[in-house]
Parts: C-alpha cells; structure tokens; sequence
C-alpha cells in the first residue's frame, strides 16, 4: 500500500503536509507501506530540518512546479505537468501509488482526476461530497458541493448513486436513505429538472425517501442529500462558518466580567466535546466520485491532523472496493 500526496498544495504547505503525514505512518504502519510526498525535495527538506522533523521513514517525488489555489484548473492540464498534484496523479493512474490526496485547489484535482484517471463507465460528471454534522449518531452526505453547477436530473440521479455507495463503505450503513433537496417536500415542487430527478430516484433502486428541506440536512433526515453543485457549495461553506462564529461568541461573552469568564472556562470541555462532529478535522478529506481511482481532496486550511485523517481516508478507500460497487450501481440504475 503506497499513498501519495500533494505537499505544496494547501494553505500550509509543506509543513502541514509533513507533519500530517508522519502522524499517519506513526498511526497506521500496519496499514500502509510508505507515505509519498509530491513535491519540491529541497523545499520539503529545508522545511523539515528548520522544524526538527525526521522525514527518513517518508519518500519523495521531486516536482519543479506547483498548483497553486488561483491557478485555472483546465490551464494545468497543459501547463504545470511537472506539478506535484499533476506528477502524483499521473502516478495514481499508472499506478504507481494506491491511492493520491491533495488540500490544494479543489478544481484543478478535479479536473486533473477526470482527465487523467478517465470517468467510470456510466457516470456523466464525477463529483465532490461533504459532511455536515447531524442530531444523530452519523453525519449527512451532500453532493455535489461545488464540482457541478449545472443541474440536470441525470447527474443527480448520478450522484446520488454514487453517494449511497460512499456512506455504505464509511459507515458500514447498508441501503442508506437519499433526500433530493429542493424547495418543499411535494413531489411537483422545483424545477422541471428536480421533477424529472424526482422520478428517477423514486424508480431507481435506492433507498429514495423524497424532497427534503434545508431544515432537514441537520436533523439527518436522509443520509444524503443530492442537489446542484451551486446550492452545495453555498450550503457547505455556510455550516464551515458556524464554528467561527460561535467561538466569536464565546469569547466575546467570557470577557464581560470574572463571572462569565468562569462560566466559560467550565463549559469548554463539554463544548468541544458536543462540537466534535462539527469539525471538517474529524473527516480529512473526501474522495473524487465518479474517477477510475481513489482521488481525494481536503480543506485547503487543513491541519496536520486533517492531513493525517485525510491520510487514513485514503488508506480506507484504497482498500475498499468503492470504484466497482459504483460501477456495478451505475448499470443497474442507468
């Protein structure tokens, strides 16, 4: 088991990506044979040494070149070949590594995995997926987060089975619940797009239990949630800054007088261990659906504890028979 990952993508790179990664070797030896860092091999080694960290057990591919978050996704595929995200999918495809993760520019791994990787057979457009914490014991899955804007009932009906597919093999879940999102719960509500999608999900094999709402991704009404790359962005980037948000708050509140401070310094612990779900750490990163191998991105301000569990994410993926069991669901349903 080889994992590669993209060092110089991601807010922090490379000290992040290094520091997650040597946490994950330390974690999961048993599991994976060597961690592969794409990337500049001068740059990762000064970062390394001004930090004290000992890379011996890490392999490195050295790359002249970087993606960069303002880069043009499409533009890369003609222009930074000698990247690290190009070079570490390359490798993906030639299977030189099992599985290649990246917290760089979101599009350019997207569109690098569906050019170089190819799409599974059946599947229009991949997809990228998120979770969103929920009042149960398991998140919900919303897809398409930003890979689609364009909405047509055959990509949702898509994604969607691709959805069901990913929840099963994270959370052993079998025949996981689908909610399309859309303005009310009636079925003639929406778009002519959301009514055609409506009925392909109600006559596919899937555990479709019909519209959901906004109010609904929180209260885990369904296991996933299916809706338009636009809409899915909006709504994920909107949960991510809850956190913020409430920290303000706190600390705003804990600074009025010695009694607030007290209260606060009481409620921390249980605060944090009530928000724990709520924190993108937790999940690492998420796979590119709809590739031909196990493409996975992550948060561009990963920590390295992001990095390391977006690490094990690949790790699990690569060991999953996720790509077949999306084929199989593909041409059952289409």
């Amino acid at each position: 088991m080889k994992i590669g990952i993209d060092a110089m993508g991601g807010d922090f790179a490379p000290l992040n990506e290094i520091m997650g990664a040597l946490s994950c070797v330390e974690e999961c030896s048993s599991k994976v044979d060597d961690i592969v860092l794409y990337g500049n091999q001068s740059t990762i080694e000064n970062v390394a040494k001004k930090n004290q960290l000992d890379i011996s057990k890490l392999s490195i591919v050295n790359c002249l070149d970087a993606v960069s978050m303002q880069d043009d996704p499409t533009e890369i595929l003609k222009t930074k070949k000698d990247s690290s995200l190009y070079r570490g999918i390359e490798d993906l495809k030639n299977k030189k590594i099992d599985a290649f993760a990246s917290a760089g520019n979101t599009g350019a791994t997207l569109a690098t995995s569906t050019v170089l990787l190819g799409r599974i057979p059946g599947v229009s457009r991949p997809t990228i997926a998120g979770f969103l914490p929920t009042t149960k014991s398991t998140p919900t899955l919303i897809l398409d987060v930003g890979a689609t804007i364009d909405q047509k009932s055959r990509f949702l009906l898509e994604f969607a089975l691709m959805g069901s597919i990913y929840f099963q093999s994270v959370y052993n879940k079998p025949n996981p619940s689908i909610g399309l999102l859309n303005v009310g719960e009636e079925e003639t509500k929406g778009t002519d797009e959301l009514r055609e999608a409506y009925k392909l999900l109600k006559n596919s094999s899937l555990n479709f239990i019909g519209n959901v709402e906004g109010r609904d991704i929180l209260a885990g009404t369904s296991d996933v949630v299916v809706c338009d790359g636009y809409v899915g962005n909006v709504i994920l980037k909107f949960a991510e800054s809850f956190i913020p948000l409430l920290k303000q708050k706190v600390k705003e509140y804990s600074q009025k007088s010695i009694i607030t401070k007290i209260q606060t310094a009481i409620s921390i612990p249980a605060l944090r261990g009530a928000l724990q779900g709520l924190d993108y750490e937790e999940y690492g990163g998420v796979p590119v659906l709809g590739v031909n191998r196990i493409s996975v991105v992550g948060h561009g301000s990963s920590t390295p504890k992001a990095i390391k569990n977006m690490l094990k994410r690949s790790i699990e993926l690569a060991n999953s028979n996720l790509i077949d069991k999306i084929q199989s669901s593909i041409k059952l349903n289409t």
